[in-house]
């Protein structure tokens, strides 16, 4: 369980010419005892990792579906440990990445040693800190090194090349291009400048390229991913699990690709 399953997982698609999805769910929303059994369903629909969210009170990148939804995971009782041991009991069974996305606090809070300790036993393959700076990764980034769990960084359109340079060399598994400038949720459109953005990514990034934020339906997933190496959808499967719509879950993520 580790940065190198990410990489093998994405390259055994991309040398068969497939696009990448990374469907984005909340833990704890709909209940813990759910997790397990919706990771394998999105493995089951082709899904190439999934992307995990910690509740936490104050998600400053996410937008009102994401944050709905961690209040309702918050509300049963939903903890970064709690998550983490869940995780930790289905270990040897799953072969899906997961990528761990969660605000610096809760880790500050947990301990981060304590935290990169457990993600490893919980058979973490990468991890997003979205609120932490490229300046202040010092603080987590030697512990993720030693149990070799992938630091993921996000690349913002609102960033200057210099930094969008020094974020490319720096993150590993894969790089998240925030393709829309605010925060998370499901938009109609993206702007024009979106296209170049993401090929200017693949040109100076050593790993796969994919957008996120914003892609609501599997037009936009196509019409991101022919620029970049595949998407990473939130907001969408969220609602979708909320609402009991696994067909249509099943529909996106397979017409996506």
């Amino acid at each position: 369980m580790s940065k190198s399953r990410i990489d093998e997982a994405f390259q055994e698609k991309l040398a068969k010419d497939q696009k990448l999805f990374i469907p984005y769910i909340m833990a704890g929303d709909g209940g813990l005892d759910n997790l397990d059994e919706r990771i394998e369903f999105l493995q089951s629909c082709g899904a190439s990792a999934v992307e995990l969210g910690i509740p936490f009170s104050d998600p400053v990148a996410d937008g009102p579906t994401i944050q709905n939804a961690g209040l309702r995971a918050l509300k049963n009782g939903t903890s970064l440990s709690s998550v983490l041991q869940t995780l930790t009991g289905r270990k040897t069974e799953r072969t899906i990445p997961i990528i761990l996305m969660t605000y610096f606090n809760p880790v500050y809070i947990y301990g981060i040693e304590r935290f990169t300790n457990d993600c490893a036993e919980a058979g973490v393959d990468g991890v997003i800190i979205p609120d932490l700076p490229l300046e202040e990764e010092r603080l987590i980034e030697r512990f993720l090194q030693e149990k070799s769990i992938a630091f993921v960084r996000l690349a913002a359109l609102t960033s200057n090349e210099s930094r969008l340079a020094e974020i490319a060399k720096r993150t590993e598994g894969f790089l998240y291009a925030v393709s829309v400038t605010g925060t998370t949720g499901a938009k109609s459109s993206h702007s024009g400048n979106v296209k170049g953005f993401l090929q200017g990514l693949k040109k100076i990034a050593n790993v796969p390229v994919l957008a996120g934020f914003g892609v609501s339906n599997a037009d936009q997933a196509k019409e991101l991913g022919g620029n970049c190496d595949g998407v990473i959808v939130g907001s969408k499967i969220v609602d979708l699990f909320h609402e009991g719509k696994r067909d249509e879950i099943k529909s996106l993520i397979e017409n996506s690709l």
